[in-house]
Protein backbone atom coordinates (compact mmCIF):
# COMPACT_ATOMS: atom_id res chain seq x y z
CA UNK A 1 0.00 0.00 0.00
CA UNK A 2 1.56 3.05 -1.00
CA UNK A 3 1.25 6.28 0.87
CA UNK A 4 -0.09 9.55 -0.69
CA UNK A 5 2.94 12.52 -0.09
CA UNK A 6 2.04 16.26 -0.98
CA UNK A 7 3.98 19.38 0.35
CA UNK A 8 2.28 23.08 1.53
CA UNK A 9 2.94 25.98 3.11
CA UNK A 10 3.54 25.20 7.05
CA UNK A 11 1.01 26.78 9.23
CA UNK A 12 1.17 27.99 12.77
CA UNK A 13 -0.47 24.26 13.85
CA UNK A 14 2.01 22.54 12.22
CA UNK A 15 4.52 23.70 14.41
CA UNK A 16 3.25 22.15 17.55
CA UNK A 17 3.54 18.55 15.36
CA UNK A 18 6.83 19.14 14.46
CA UNK A 19 8.18 20.32 18.19
CA UNK A 20 6.24 16.82 19.56
CA UNK A 21 8.66 15.01 16.28
CA UNK A 22 12.11 16.73 17.49
CA UNK A 23 11.56 14.96 20.97
CA UNK A 24 11.31 11.49 19.95
CA UNK A 25 14.92 10.03 21.01
CA UNK A 26 15.43 7.73 18.43
CA UNK A 27 15.00 10.54 15.87
CA UNK A 28 16.85 12.82 17.83
CA UNK A 29 19.70 9.37 18.10
CA UNK A 30 20.08 9.53 14.70
CA UNK A 31 19.99 12.92 13.80
CA UNK A 32 22.65 13.67 16.12
CA UNK A 33 20.88 16.24 17.37
CA UNK A 34 19.83 17.50 20.92
CA UNK A 35 16.24 18.87 20.93
CA UNK A 36 15.38 22.43 21.91
CA UNK A 37 13.28 23.10 25.01
CA UNK A 38 9.76 24.44 23.47
CA UNK A 39 10.43 28.24 23.86
CA UNK A 40 14.13 27.85 21.93
CA UNK A 41 11.87 25.64 19.55
CA UNK A 42 9.35 27.95 18.64
CA UNK A 43 11.49 31.19 18.42
CA UNK A 44 13.78 29.61 16.12
CA UNK A 45 10.58 28.16 13.75
CA UNK A 46 9.26 31.79 14.05
CA UNK A 47 12.17 33.77 13.55
CA UNK A 48 15.01 31.96 11.49
CA UNK A 49 12.93 29.95 9.21
CA UNK A 50 9.48 31.85 9.00
CA UNK A 51 10.69 34.85 9.38
CA UNK A 52 13.44 34.57 6.88
CA UNK A 53 12.43 34.91 2.99
CA UNK A 54 15.54 33.42 1.91
CA UNK A 55 14.87 30.17 3.71
CA UNK A 56 12.28 27.86 2.33
CA UNK A 57 10.05 25.95 4.22
CA UNK A 58 7.29 23.24 3.37
CA UNK A 59 4.93 20.87 5.35
CA UNK A 60 5.21 17.24 4.47
CA UNK A 61 1.64 15.24 4.31
CA UNK A 62 1.45 11.94 4.64
CA UNK A 63 -1.99 10.69 3.58
CA UNK A 64 -3.05 13.96 4.52
CA UNK A 65 -1.37 13.62 8.43
CA UNK A 66 1.11 16.07 9.14
CA UNK A 67 4.32 13.76 8.98
CA UNK A 68 7.42 16.58 9.19
CA UNK A 69 8.76 19.20 7.19
CA UNK A 70 11.65 20.27 4.92
CA UNK A 71 14.04 23.03 4.96
CA UNK A 72 16.43 25.00 2.72
CA UNK A 73 18.78 27.47 3.90
CA UNK A 74 21.75 29.41 3.44
CA UNK A 75 24.97 28.65 5.72
CA UNK A 76 28.52 29.59 4.82
CA UNK A 77 27.32 30.71 1.35
CA UNK A 78 26.05 27.24 0.19
CA UNK A 79 22.26 26.20 0.37
CA UNK A 80 21.58 23.52 2.28
CA UNK A 81 18.31 21.40 2.58
CA UNK A 82 17.31 19.17 6.08
CA UNK A 83 14.36 17.39 7.03
CA UNK A 84 12.53 15.63 10.04
CA UNK A 85 9.79 13.47 9.99
CA UNK A 86 8.17 11.72 13.10
CA UNK A 87 9.23 8.05 13.74
CA UNK A 88 5.78 7.21 12.68
CA UNK A 89 6.50 7.82 8.76
CA UNK A 90 9.82 6.17 8.76
CA UNK A 91 10.36 3.21 6.70
CA UNK A 92 7.37 3.88 4.37
CA UNK A 93 9.03 6.02 1.39
CA UNK A 94 7.66 9.52 3.05
CA UNK A 95 11.02 10.75 3.09
CA UNK A 96 11.58 10.01 -0.28
CA UNK A 97 8.81 11.35 -1.62
CA UNK A 98 8.98 14.53 0.42
CA UNK A 99 12.55 15.33 -0.96
CA UNK A 100 11.65 14.63 -4.28
CA UNK A 101 9.09 16.63 -4.06
CA UNK A 102 10.80 19.58 -2.50
CA UNK A 103 13.74 19.55 -4.89
CA UNK A 104 10.97 20.21 -7.50
CA UNK A 105 10.47 23.47 -5.89
CA UNK A 106 13.85 24.50 -4.64
CA UNK A 107 15.84 25.46 -7.77
CA UNK A 108 19.20 26.37 -6.03
CA UNK A 109 22.04 24.06 -7.07
CA UNK A 110 24.19 22.94 -6.04
CA UNK A 111 22.10 21.72 -2.87
CA UNK A 112 23.77 20.37 0.20
CA UNK A 113 22.89 17.98 2.54
CA UNK A 114 24.85 17.20 6.20
CA UNK A 115 24.05 14.08 7.79
CA UNK A 116 25.60 12.08 10.98
CA UNK A 117 27.42 9.25 9.16
CA UNK A 118 25.51 6.61 11.19
CA UNK A 119 22.01 8.30 10.11
CA UNK A 120 22.07 5.27 7.42
CA UNK A 121 18.50 5.47 6.37
CA UNK A 122 18.93 9.33 5.91
CA UNK A 123 22.37 8.73 3.80
CA UNK A 124 20.60 6.21 1.47
CA UNK A 125 17.32 8.71 1.28
CA UNK A 126 19.43 11.34 -0.52
CA UNK A 127 21.21 9.00 -2.75
CA UNK A 128 17.98 8.10 -3.75
CA UNK A 129 17.05 11.49 -4.74
CA UNK A 130 20.12 11.87 -6.70
CA UNK A 131 22.97 13.46 -3.58
CA UNK A 132 26.36 12.22 -3.79
CA UNK A 133 28.99 12.37 -1.09
CA UNK A 134 31.16 15.07 -1.55
CA UNK A 135 33.38 15.58 2.26
CA UNK A 136 33.20 13.83 5.61
CA UNK A 137 33.96 16.52 8.57
CA UNK A 138 35.00 15.09 11.88
CA UNK A 139 33.53 17.43 15.10
CA UNK A 140 34.65 16.30 18.55
CA UNK A 141 33.48 12.58 19.02
CA UNK A 142 31.10 12.90 15.76
CA UNK A 143 31.33 12.08 11.92
CA UNK A 144 29.06 13.70 9.67
CA UNK A 145 28.80 13.04 5.87
CA UNK A 146 28.28 16.14 3.43
CA UNK A 147 26.19 15.58 0.15
CA UNK A 148 25.24 17.42 -3.02
CA UNK A 149 23.00 17.42 -5.39
CA UNK A 150 24.98 19.36 -8.65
Amino acid sequence: MSVEVRLRAVEPADLEVFFEHEQQPEAQRRANFRARDRPAFFEHWTERILGDDRVGARTVLADGEVAGGVVSWWQDGLREVGYWLGQDFWGRGVGTGALTRYLQIEPIRPLRATVDAGNTASLRLLRRCGFTEVDTVHEAAVTFVVLELP
